[in-house]
């Protein structure tokens, strides 16, 4: 049988016109613009922290506060709320904000990137905290009108994570006796969360549509377990559970989470990177639990947890997807090339020296940050070249979105 051949489909007229016209290709699905946003901020926002926090170049805004609010209520949340307008779209035939509404919820953001270095804190804080609101009600709309109550609790997650964005500008203004970290740990747990849930769901169907061999085993009195210490294990952080009782608990959730997805056969993935990007991804979850069990014991610190959280399990996780739902709502084959693997490795090794960084010896930190951040900024610049042209133009398959 021969190899079927997509060709790049010569641009029709509508696919050329304007960016700034509500009918550009860029406007026609959340994840679109999401993608390529975040993708630009993450290359951009992540060595322009660590160039002056070793002293390379100055900037006062360039803080540790900007650095952890952006990572997680720029670059994730962007790309939360892209893939959740695409999924959304999937799962009940409606349409979520595209054209003009997805053009305005994009400045938005942009906005809000802006504003965090440029504008005085109340006016940044008024700004920034527009785009979440903003973001969840038309989701909250479509599922509610589709009677899609399974995954109404997403809008609810994504008004938790403004509450989180509100707890933080309300510490930095001085208005909440916080520290900074505290609202944006909060809200990585509550990704973390989300991501449960959503990785769940979609990647033992994956592994089993994809992987030669492959029976992933989904138990849903195991997988209630591990969901419920993993919820269990947000609200004893956020709750100030004492030290001994988190440390068991976030010490269950990191087995319970291991167990579930060896059960999901990983091992059948190592020839599929867009598989086996998500389940190494899905692994930083229990390895996080676990450092956060050993952080409330004082054994380790708490950046070595939230960074295994963050840049492990949700850095892994958001290129893992944002390459895998750009080639399918594209028009274009489910599969890794060159670019995609050296994406995946790159952020995967960027995890992991950042995590060498936080329990490594003092003397090697500078050159682990530099080297994290060298390794985070070349995979999302890879993405940006590789995708950024598939995002601007239509489907090559003709179809919406």
């Amino acid at each position: 049988m021969s190899l079927l051949t997509i060709e790049e489909p010569l641009a029709p007229a509508s696919a050329v016109r304007g960016l700034f016209k509500p009918d550009h290709p860029l406007w026609r699905l959340g994840f679109r613009p999401f993608y390529l946003l975040a993708a630009l901020l993450a290359a951009l926002a992540v060595p322009l922290w660590a160039a002056h926090y070793l002293g390379w170049i100055g900037g006062a805004r360039l803080d540790l506060g900007w650095h952890m609010h952006e990572m997680v209520f720029g670059v994730a949340i962007a790309v939360i709320v892209g893939f959740l307008f695409t999924a959304a779209r999937a799962w009940t035939g409606l349409w979520t904000p595209r054209g003009g509404h997805l053009a305005a919820l994009a400045l938005v953001w942009i906005a809000g990137r802006v504003a965090m270095l440029a504008a005085p804190p109340l006016a940044a804080a008024l700004v920034d905290l527009l785009f979440l609101p903003l973001a969840a009600w038309p989701l909250y709309r479509v599922l509610r009108r589709a009677g899609n109550t399974r995954n109404l609790f997403l809008p609810g997650l994504l008004c938790l994570l403004a509450l989180a964005n509100a707890s933080f500008h309300a510490a930095r203004l001085g208005w909440l006796a916080l520290p900074l970290m505290a609202p944006v740990e909060a809200a990585i747990l509550v990704v973390v969360l989300m991501e449960s849930v959503i990785g769940a769901r979609v990647i033992p169907m994956f592994t089993r549509n994809g992987a030669p061999g492959s029976a992933p085993v989904v138990h849903p009195r195991r997988d209630n377990i591990a969901l419920a210490l993993t919820a269990g294990t947000v609200l004893g952080w956020i709750g100030g559970l004492p030290a001994p009782a988190f440390a068991g608990l976030a010490f269950a959730a990191a087995c319970a989470t291991a167990v579930r997805l060896a059960g999901w056969q990983p091992q059948r993935t190592l020839g599929v990177p867009l598989l086996w990007i998500l389940h190494l991804s899905y692994a930083w979850i229990p390895v996080g639990f676990l450092l956060l069990a050993l952080a409330a014991m004082g054994a380790v610190s708490n950046s070595a947890a939230f960074h295994a959280l963050a840049a492990g399990s949700m850095g892994g996780l958001i290129i893992g997807m944002m390459t895998r739902t750009a080639l399918g709502h594209t028009g274009r084959p489910l599969k890794a090339g060159k670019a995609e693997t050296a994406m995946f490795w790159l952020v995967q090794l960027g995890a992991l020296v950042r995590l060498c960084a936080a329990l490594g010896p003092v003397a090697l930190r500078p050159a682990c940050l530099a080297g994290a951040a060298l390794a985070w900024a070349l995979a999302f610049a890879l993405y940006l070249t590789v995708y950024g042209p598939y995002l601007f133009k239509i489907r090559l398959d003709g179809k919406e979105g």
